[in-house]
């Protein structure tokens, strides 16, 4: 591995700078309002430093800047802090050059992962798909970060990371589908009016829940005048819906990922060579036969349900017996416990390549994802050691990489966007599909790259498929989605092969973005 010295020449630190155009009504005060007071409004502020960063045998010097802005609710008042991390290259054209704005999902989840793991200008070094352990990690230069295309803008979604509600404001004004995309609405044109942006290319990249906020974020976006030049979807939920109890779709989207999962571990009985040509083959079976006998329910045919589930079993390595006493829907967590249960193992969520052993091998459901506790620390350590050590970072708050248990009931409800709006009004659970699509037909030069990783059972990729080709696209709108896979899971970037492959097909997905 190359040497951190190597690649990263040089380091200068400017410490807290104030932004070009500070937000000027924020002074760090309390306010007054009545017998009430408001907690403190901070200041806008950020820590700018100056770095070199060696890539494909080019050295790209860039800026860093960490820092916050405000966002003002409907009566211009302060009401958030965002906080964001930012890697321009200097000294080029802002206005023909692209900013692509990052995050990741949860909902609850600060952007370390995609920060610390994916095409920023370094990442920490993980042992996936084995668990990393404990420190010192190695923060290392990214030679697949996408600096040499674009600017970069990580963003903490408001609660998470150093993130905060100011104001008058609580979690309720922030923990919401279409909460979430005002605030990321505020933020963005807040970054672009401060960095003199706005003729810049614009790129949204979202990961997990970070698509369903990029899809309904791009309708949000277009009615307030910003019109994309791309998106980047990384491991997509984009319908909710899917998941509503007495529906058979997500076993039906499952199966795929069950079955390449079953190849990587070696269970499946003459093993096919070629991962693509066997996954064509259950997608076929998986929307025909096996999607016909699902929808016969309880009225299926003792013949049928045998031959549906000798079929399962071929495909996913679990036992003819095991799937039909599932009445051929396996979940995803019973699926995790199962198919290594001979071994005494269990899978992960995001990445079934990571493996761990239970407190023992009965039971129904795994008692932890190996996949999340394998990583976790090796990024909360390294997002500290870096923001500290190398972006200069100073406060007090504390830095929070998630807010599951503090973020309060999250409000699903969401009003989607053309299509979705018409049909569907005031949606229980949120169909953003529909507010892409609306999008895409309102500019059509909107080009999306939908990512996906064969092992994660978070985000199936044969769901994403099936939403994203159901849009109701015209032939030649339909061409602005591509799709791309790789051998990895919910995080592609965790495998460094499968990282090297992503961003060679964002090179691509970037160098065609204004043509």
């Amino acid at each position: 591995m190359l040497s951190f010295a190597a690649l990263l020449l040089g380091t200068q630190a400017i410490a807290f700078a104030q932004d070009k155009k500070p937000d000027e009504a924020a002074k760090g005060e309390t306010k007054h309002d009545g017998d009430k007071d408001q907690q403190s409004i901070p200041p806008e502020k950020s820590s700018v430093t100056h770095h070199d960063l060696a890539l494909d045998g080019k050295t790209i010097h860039y800026t860093a800047t960490a820092g916050t802005l405000l966002i003002r609710d409907d009566e211009e008042k302060p009401y958030g802090s965002i906080f964001y991390i930012a890697y321009t290259q200097d000294g080029v054209d802002s206005k023909t050059r692209p900013v692509t704005f990052l995050y990741n999902g949860g909902p609850g989840s600060a952007t370390l992962w995609l920060h610390m793991g994916s095409v920023g200008p370094v990442r920490v070094a993980t042992s996936s798909p084995a668990a990393t352990g404990s420190a010192p990690y190695q923060i290392v230069p990214n030679q697949y970060s996408l600096l040499d295309k674009t600017d970069l803008v990580f963003i903490d979604a408001p609660l998470t990371g150093y993130s905060r509600a100011v104001g008058k404001a609580t979690a309720k004004d922030f923990a919401g589908v279409d909460q979430d995309l005002k605030a990321f609405n505020k933020f963005i044109a807040r970054y672009v009016t401060v960095n003199e942006r706005w003729n810049s290319p614009k790129v949204l990249f979202g990961e997990s829940y970070g698509t369903t906020r990029s899809a309904g974020l791009s309708a949000v976006l277009q009615e307030n005048g910003i019109a994309l030049n791309g998106i980047v979807l990384l491991s997509s939920i984009l319908n909710y819906g899917e998941l509503a109890p007495g529906t058979d779709t997500q076993y039906v989207v499952n199966l795929p990922s069950y079955a390449a999962i079953a190849w990587y571990h070696s269970k499946l009985q003459n093993k096919p060579a070629d991962l693509k040509v066997f996954l064509d083959e259950v997608r076929g079976f998986a929307r025909g036969d096996y999607s016909a006998a699902l929808a016969e329910g309880d009225q299926i045919s003792s013949a049928r349900l045998d031959a549906a589930a000798a079929k399962v079993s071929q495909y996913t390595g679990l036992s003819v017996q095991f799937v039909k006493e599932a009445k051929l829907r396996v979940s995803p967590t019973r699926f995790r416990k199962e198919l290594l249960r001979d071994e005494g193992d269990i899978l992960g969520r995001y990445d079934a390549r990571f493996e761990g052993t239970d407190v023992d091998s009965a039971g129904e459901n795994p008692g932890y994802d190996p996949s999340d506790t394998g990583i976790s620390g090796a990024f909360v350590a390294a997002e500290h050691d870096y923001l500290s050590r190398e972006l200069k970072y100073d406060t007090t708050d504390e830095y929070r990489p998630t807010v599951y248990g503090n973020i309060g009931d999250w409000d699903w409800k969401h009003r989607g966007a053309g299509a979705g709006r018409a049909f569907g009004g005031q949606q229980a659970m949120p169909y953003v599909a529909g507010d892409l699509a609306d999008t895409i037909r309102k500019n059509p030069k909107l080009k999306v790259l939908s990512a996906n990783g064969y092992f994660d059972l978070a985000t199936p990729f044969f769901a994403t498929e099936y939403d994203l080709s159901h849009m109701m696209l015209t032939p030649d709108l339909a061409k602005n989605v591509e799709f791309t896979y790789y051998p990895s899971g919910h995080m592609v970037y965790l495998n460094v092969d499968a990282l090297k492959d992503f961003k060679r097909d964002l090179d691509t997905f970037y160098s065609n973005l204004t043509r």
